[in-house]
């Protein structure tokens, strides 16, 4: 259950008119009004370099390890592909190309959460490996797949707390190291995670509460163990930088696809939010090379819109969606958060341009109208970002931020980019069940 909340909200940046919709759940976008496109200072402790070459120094030891990384040379990348047919079926704008980003597609864990949680496996079994005399600065890191470095691996628990995707991403990675690995879960997490990170051989346990409680549990319990370490998803520096590196991955395909981007070619770029560290550290990495011309807007679940009212607040302390009488309850279960991280948080102040909402009906009806136009699968919090583009040219607020930056000669060479997070590891009985309710939302109503 939620815990108990204040009677009225917290003072924050937000209208009358706006907490009235936040609170009644009705999908809004919410413009972020500390946005300073040009105030952006990269911190020298967040460069995403720093994940860059680790991934680099470790693609021969992932493509050892994990078949599926071959093709790629170790590295792991997923397409960035047009999607002309469901622009025209949302009703898009013709201004500017719509894209999506498949991260539900990538290789072995089937999310985002891969990006984060295999750089901070990486970077504990580099650190430990060069405690242990196993390799030195420059030496090839395919000896991380040797046994001696397995002896020393199998010593320590890697813990998380997690609603599925990241505990799936840290727990195939650790295990085919030689970790043990152990996810920290609320009991209403999808079972069919949980069955498949049991089948990998991964400890799964349950608390009761939501995903925050979950967290706090293994974080408590990781502490206790002097072989324990613990993936803190509301504070890991390491998992930021992993999906920071994302941006140069975004740079490059751009680039071979022709679309540039500076004043005349604007990027925006829709991203599903949950604690905040994988749209963060993805629209940190983005500001870093695109600066004012990338517009980065982040979707959340109505229920559960925690960067939105934590972004919202006249102050830094920290903000809950039970704050605003919200529940967390939501079928975007990689989304179902209820306080946001306090790293990425403050990051994101100038630096976010909004925050959009979406209820699960309309998650439900876009993983089907995906299904329809461009025959992808995808699982429901990865559709969250699919109406940013619509909110962006089709609504007061997305015009009044388009006008204040003199954005609408260019939008015709706009590019649009919606990030799809999780999907393929998702059991094909669960897609046939999203498919149902997508299609069902979607009939016309009789009468």
């Amino acid at each position: 259950m939620p815990p108990e909340h204040t009677a009225l909200p917290p003072a924050s940046h937000l209208g009358t008119a706006e907490q009235a919709s936040l609170q009644r759940r009705e999908p809004m976008l919410w413009l972020n009004p500390a946005h300073a496109p040009r105030a952006f200072t990269p911190d020298k402790a967040l460069d995403p370099e720093i994940a860059i070459a680790r991934f680099s120094r470790c693609a021969a030891l992932m493509s050892s390890v994990f078949p599926q990384l071959r093709n790629s040379r170790g590295r792991l990348q997923s397409p960035l592909v047009p999607v002309p047919a469901l622009q025209r079926q949302l009703g898009g704008r013709h201004e500017g190309t719509w894209l999506i980003k498949r991260d539900d597609a990538l290789p072995v864990a089937g999310s985002v959460k891969a990006r984060g949680g295999f750089h901070e496996v990486l970077t504990l079994a580099e650190r430990l490996a060069l405690d242990g005399g196993l390799v030195t600065g420059a030496s090839d890191r395919l000896e991380l797949a040797g046994m001696p470095a397995r002896r020393l691996f199998e010593k320590y628990t890697i813990a998380v707390g997690s609603t599925g995707n990241l505990g799936l991403s840290i727990g195939l990675i650790a295990k085919t190291l030689g970790f043990k690995a152990m996810v920290h879960m609320s009991e209403d997490a999808k079972e069919w995670k949980k069955d498949r990170l049991r089948a990998a051989g991964v400890e799964v346990i349950e608390h009761a509460g939501d995903y925050a409680s979950a967290v706090k549990a293994g974080r408590l319990a990781a502490e206790s163990d002097p072989f324990g370490y613990f993936v803190d998803d509301e504070e890991s520096v390491h998992l930021f930088l992993g999906y920071a590196a994302a941006a140069h991955e975004i740079q490059s395909q751009l680039a071979q696809q022709g679309r540039g981007v500076d004043a005349e070619h604007p990027l925006f770029v829709y991203l599903p939010c949950g604690v905040g560290g994988a749209p963060g550290g993805v629209a940190y990495g983005l500001k870093r090379l695109f600066g004012e011309h990338v517009h980065c807007f982040f979707a959340e679940p109505a229920a559960s819109p925690c960067m939105l009212v934590q972004l919202a607040a006249r102050n830094e302390a920290p903000v809950s969606v039970y704050d605003y009488g919200l529940d967390n309850r939501t079928e975007a279960d990689g989304l179902a958060v209820a306080q946001a991280s306090p790293l990425v948080a403050p990051l994101m102040r100038k630096l976010l341009s909004g925050v959009f909402t979406v209820d699960d009906d309309t998650l439900f009806r876009d993983v089907h109208a995906l299904m329809q136009a461009e025959g992808m699968l995808i699982e429901p919090s990865a559709a969250a970002g699919m109406r940013g583009p619509l909110w962006l040219t089709g609504s007061e607020p997305g015009l009044r931020y388009l006008a204040s930056r003199n954005l609408p000669p260019r939008m015709r060479h706009a590019t649009h980019i919606i990030w799809s997070t999780g999907g393929s590891l998702v059991p094909s009985l669960e897609h046939e069940t999203f498919q149902k309710q997508g299609r069902q939302l979607s009939a016309p109503a009789a009468g």
